[in-house]
């Protein structure tokens, strides 16, 4: 039997009984969308965390507080606050040491809380950020009006602030934010200046923002004299592997740790959170995969059971087939043509369906504010409807060796 005739007898079986064929098909369309989905806003957000990591810059290596015997600053931080464990052994000393490593052209440090501010009767929650003034150079913060206050200042501990755009109109609204001052606690601090809109980044809006300089921060506001990270920006960003490593050593050796199971801190560059940005997606995605495939294989099973009712309902088509002269492959071939043609019309709709919710995704990312790629890779075009035929060719097998192996008198006697 040729594969075109076996083509046009399946496209004829599934018009006879369109009910039954939609909703077989419906099972294959969900799977086949839910897979879709999951790859592309999985590779979209991917890039979309890249994009914001590079705009921090390539060329930064990040040093960060964490709990001894963790793997990462991140599970360190957690476990910390778990356990209201505070790591105060890295110091502004170790910042000015760090820039004395071959590789550093730059750095600042920083430490992060969360404060009260207040001015003429209002009332907000912000981030408070204190860090050296180096940072204006290294996260190219881009300054509205006035200015970011300077390393004298910071020595000095003058009680200066740098008001995030969505900071200063939630408190001064259209006012001139810029002379006047604020409280954050019960510590007068003068607004010097206010930064352009940023946008979000990554895990929190920049635009919410406050910044003070670091040492203002440690001895007026907290009663501290550490910091919770330390940002570097290195003259070959092709050297940042020799450059993680020399930071390693130096740390340990000030904080006499001979033990890198006990070290008290994390180093990693742009490529190193990349690489685990990437494990992890790769482990989410996995999963996510897997779980929409249960509704493919629900489908696939789906399948097999009218495939079996299609051989019952035409023993005697099938016993006439053979005995007018078809063969075992003949049989074989038009169960399983029928089978493959449910399925990839069903990977053809889920692909459609597919491509549509990644659009409204994408649309509902841009109404949000978030720099959204629509990325629908042709990997996963390709794999759907591949995983779509493959489907069909192993749940249409069973129910087409059972019509091809029919005795032709038994199943003409069927009628």
């Amino acid at each position: 039997m040729q594969y075109r005739e076996a083509f046009k007898i399946a496209i004829r079986a599934l018009k006879i009984n369109k009910g039954r064929s939609l909703l077989t098909i419906l099972g294959i369309v969900i799977g086949i969308a839910a897979v879709l989905v999951v790859m592309s806003a999985g590779n979209s957000i991917q890039k979309f965390i890249f994009a914001e990591m590079d705009s921090f810059g390539s060329d930064l290596v990040q040093t960060e507080t964490k709990v001894p015997s963790t793997k990462h600053a991140s599970s360190a931080n957690a476990t910390a606050m778990v356990q209201g464990v505070v790591i105060t052994s890295l110091k502004l000393t170790d910042k000015e040491a760090i820039l004395k490593l071959p590789n550093i052209k730059k750095n600042y440090a920083a430490f992060i809380g969360q404060e009260i501010l207040s001015w003429d009767n209002k009332i907000k929650s912000s981030m408070v950020m204190a860090a050296s003034a180096e940072m204006l150079d290294i996260d190219a913060l881009d300054i509205d009006t006035g200015r970011f206050f300077t390393e004298e200042e910071d020595n000095s501990l003058d009680r200066v602030v740098v008001l995030g755009s969505k900071m200063k109109e939630k408190l001064f609204g259209q006012s001139e934010a810029v002379g006047q001052n604020l409280k954050i606690r019960k510590t007068n601090f003068k607004v010097i200046g206010v930064t352009k809109p940023a946008g979000g980044s990554l895990f929190f809006d920049r635009d919410q923002i406050v910044y003070i300089p670091i040492q203002t921060g440690q001895k007026l506001l907290w009663g501290i004299d550490h910091v919770s990270m330390i940002a570097s920006q290195m003259e070959d960003p092709s050297k940042d592997a020799e450059t993680v490593a020399d930071i390693n050593a130096l740390l340990r050796e000030r904080h006499d740790i001979t033990d890198p199971d006990k070290d008290d801190f994390a180093v990693a560059s742009m490529d190193d959170a990349k690489d685990l940005i990437n494990t992890i997606f790769g482990g989410v995605q996995l999963l996510l995969i897997a779980l929409a495939g249960i509704s493919l294989v629900v489908g696939g099973v789906g399948i097999m059971n009218i495939m079996y009712v299609s051989v019952s309902e035409r023993t005697f088509e099938i016993g006439l087939r053979k005995a007018l002269g078809a063969k075992y492959k003949d049989i074989m071939q038009q169960f399983l043509t029928e089978a493959v043609v449910v399925t990839f019309l069903g990977g053809l709709v889920g692909v459609i369906v597919g491509i549509i919710l990644n659009y409204l995704v994408f649309i509902l990312a841009d109404s949000k504010g978030f720099t959204w790629e629509l990325s629908l890779p042709f990997s996963a075009l390709f794999t759907s409807l591949s995983f779509a035929v493959i489907l069909g060719i192993i749940f249409g097998l069973f129910p087409a060796q059972k019509a091809a192996t029919l005795e032709p008198i038994n199943a003409l006697r069927q009628e």
